[in-house]
């Protein structure tokens, strides 16, 4: 009998990866609840060290060895630098700025609020140990935990909405506007927790050697046709990665700027639809399943799950409260606020993202990140049964 490889392994790996997240989604029919991204992650947190490596330890350790497990994150890794990427390019500033008063007072609520709520709580989480990472200070765990509740996933968000058909329609089109516009908050914010005084220098003469760069990539694109785009867009992504990691910003971070600088129309959007999609399907698990991988209750299972729940009250009730001041203030129709509210309550993928980054960093915990990865779980299994029945309400003719 010869010896398993690697490669085999790493198979048996791929295919636990994809065939248990779909057959739970297809055959307990959970989208309503749980889409299958959510599945996914749950399914992650199961496969990880904190439930399947305590309850069969020589089978998670012969499943995920190092070697395999080295393979998935690198390929997680590229999975959500791509996803990062095209929720750059989906950005659409103009019309933002087109309706800049109405969209800068909501965003600035819905994620103002929320990050104050959350805050708050991560000061209670200091109070006790095991919840701030070795590198972290205190202003970084707080302010990074309390963005983490104030994310909105704008790739999920778009999902969702498409499934509820208002993707296209005015509401549509305004909540894709106050979600963007924090998407540039959450980075920017990301950005200077990240800030290293040791290698400041580095980080200026990226953001210099990007600026400039930007410039040449621009005429670049516009100069060639929109298949050799496509290859010009990866090797883009690679390098923008690559200089914000070297500087200590985070490859996340240099995904992000590679996006926005990248115009939409350059693009058929059907393809670009297309792309997204794939990389969820084909990519995305893994990035998912590597995630599991770092969750850990090291603090206790109790604790984490007591921690989650706070985070979670934190994270709706800012983001409700946020939403509804926003709606107070510019006389929107009764319950327009509420609506809109919950759909930005969409939190999976991103927060998770940047979760990742705030451990990578050592600026929380892997308690912390777990009872962060439960907290964006719950709250994107809230988003669709509450939004439900209050876009059908707000569609209900009036009466008389």
């Amino acid at each position: 009998m010869h010896p398993v490889s690697t490669m085999e392994v790493f198979l048996i790996a791929m295919t636990i990866i994809f065939c248990i997240p779909f057959l739970i989604w297809r055959l307990g029919r959970t989208d309503y609840f749980a889409p299958l991204v959510v599945v996914q992650i749950l399914t992650g947190i199961v496969l990880g060290p904190g439930v399947l490596g305590a309850v069969l330890p020589g089978y998670y350790h012969f499943v995920f060895s190092p070697q395999v497990v080295q393979i998935l994150t690198g390929l997680g890794g590229w999975a959500v630098m791509l996803f990062v990427l095209i929720a750059g390019i989906e950005l659409d500033l103009s019309q933002a700025w087109a309706n800049r008063r109405e969209s800068g007072i909501t965003a600035s609520l819905a994620l103002g609020v929320p990050l104050v709520f959350g805050g708050l709580a991560a000061l209670g989480m200091l109070r006790f140990p095991g919840w701030i990472g070795l590198q972290g200070r205190p202003w970084q765990f707080v302010t990074g935990v309390g963005m983490a509740c104030a994310v909105t996933a704008l790739p999920i968000l778009i999902l969702l909405m498409e499934k509820l058909d208002i993707l296209r329609r005015p509401i549509g089109q305004r909540i894709l506007r106050y979600a963007s516009l924090d998407d540039i908050a959450i980075w920017g914010v990301l950005a200077l927790v990240l800030v290293d005084w040791q290698r400041i220098g580095r980080q200026v003469g990226f953001l210099v050697a990007f600026a400039a760069a930007c410039l040449l990539l621009r005429k670049l694109m516009g100069a060639i046709g929109e298949r050799d785009r496509w290859y010009v867009m990866l090797i883009w992504l690679a390098l923008c990665a690559f200089g914000a990691d070297w500087s200590g910003l985070h490859f996340m971070v240099g995904a992000f700027l590679a996006g926005v600088v990248i115009d939409a129309h350059w693009f058929d959007q059907a393809d670009m639809d297309r792309l997204r999609h794939n990389v969820l399907l084909v990519m995305m698990p893994v990035f998912f399943l590597s995630t599991g991988l770092r969750t850990e209750w090291n603090v206790g299972g109790a604790a984490v799950f007591l921690a989650a729940l706070a985070l979670l009250v934190a994270a709706v009730a800012g983001k409700l409260a946020g939403v509804h001041l926003a709606g107070r203030l510019l006389k929107w129709k009764p319950g327009e606020a509420s609506l809109i509210g919950w759909l930005l309550q969409t939190k999976a993928l991103i927060m998770i993202i940047f979760a990742n980054i705030l451990l990578d960093k050592a600026i929380i915990t892997s308690a912390t990140f777990t009872a962060l990865l439960l907290m964006a779980v719950m709250s994107t299994m809230l988003t669709t049964p509450m939004a439900t029945p209050r876009l059908r309400r707000l569609e209900r003719p009036p009466l008389g």
